[in-house]
């Protein structure tokens, strides 16, 4: 989870420097420097927020910076998918064409190959069992030392729950406890669990930093591929962890733990407060 002073800065700096993106400008940008690519079929993909995706015909995407103002996002999963995505046993988008900044468009964009299913906020999970199991073999496989020169995390992003009381607050408050309901004096609880739980001691491990319902997509019930890796970075895994919560139906994290088998319980107490604090978020 970013930082909540860091997520906050971010968010206000990119409102109201959307770029307009249209078909008839994606397609400008494929004849510009991709002209083999540029007559493919094209279609908006709905979602996304800091980048856009347009299908491009039946194999790739265009992912072309919207909100979105750092090139280390699109950087990042330039350098490292292509290393990550045969380790990993789910498809995830793979780069294959690189988008310079350019008079025409400023910002950076990529072709990468096409994860097929539907994004998990527009759709559902109804095998739960087998979406745990599937999720945790997931982050099991990338949840290893990574090289000396991976990305780090930035603005406050992956640290302790500690570091994050006066965002969750800021949430918890904005949100209400009427309107949190029964539950909310469990998600304090949660929370202050959270923020008690030793910090991660072992070594950093390559973690996907952004994995909520519209970064994951699912088909035939279960979870088929992870998207948006634009937040990869190394450090505590507990922030993958998170998701066993926030993605998966109620119940089914116990049985996502036990699959997983490498998270001591500090990390779960870490991983359950941030699932809160995304959540509220």
């Amino acid at each position: 989870m970013v930082g909540v002073a860091g997520w906050v800065a971010s968010l206000d700096g990119m409102i109201g420097i959307e770029s307009e993106i249209t078909a008839g400008l994606v397609r400008d940008l494929l004849r510009d420097q991709h002209p083999d690519l540029a007559e493919l079929p094209l279609r908006e993909v709905e979602g996304g927020w800091g980048n856009q995706m347009w299908r491009l015909g039946d194999e790739l995407a265009v992912r072309i910076q919207r909100m979105d103002i750092d090139p280390d996002h699109q950087l990042n999963e330039r350098r490292w998918l292509p290393l990550l995505a045969p380790r990993l046993p789910l498809p995830i988008p793979v780069p294959v064409r690189s988008g310079a900044p350019s008079e025409r468009f400023p910002k950076m964009w990529t072709v990468m190959t096409w994860v097929a299913g539907l994004p998990l906020d527009q759709g559902s999970i109804t095998r739960g069992e087998d979406a745990a199991d599937t999720l945790a073999a997931f982050l099991r496989a990338p949840h290893v030392a990574p090289p000396a020169d991976a990305p780090v995390a930035r603005d406050g992003r992956g640290a302790h729950p500690k570091d994050s009381t006066n965002g969750f607050n800021h949430f918890f408050d904005s949100v209400g406890a009427d309107a949190i309901g029964s539950n909310a004096a469990d998600v304090r609880a949660v929370w202050d669990d959270a923020v008690a739980a030793p910090a991660w001691e072992g070594p950093p491990v390559w973690v996907h930093g952004d994995l909520h319902p519209a970064n994951v997509v699912v088909a035939d019930g279960t979870l088929a591929g992870v998207v948006d890796f634009g937040d990869l970075f190394a450090g505590d895994p507990a922030l993958d962890l998170a998701a066993a919560w926030v993605l998966l139906p109620a119940g089914a994290a116990a049985r996502f733990f036990a699959a997983y088998a490498e998270a001591d319980e500090a990390t779960v107490r870490r991983a359950r407060g941030l699932a809160a604090l995304k959540s509220l978020s």
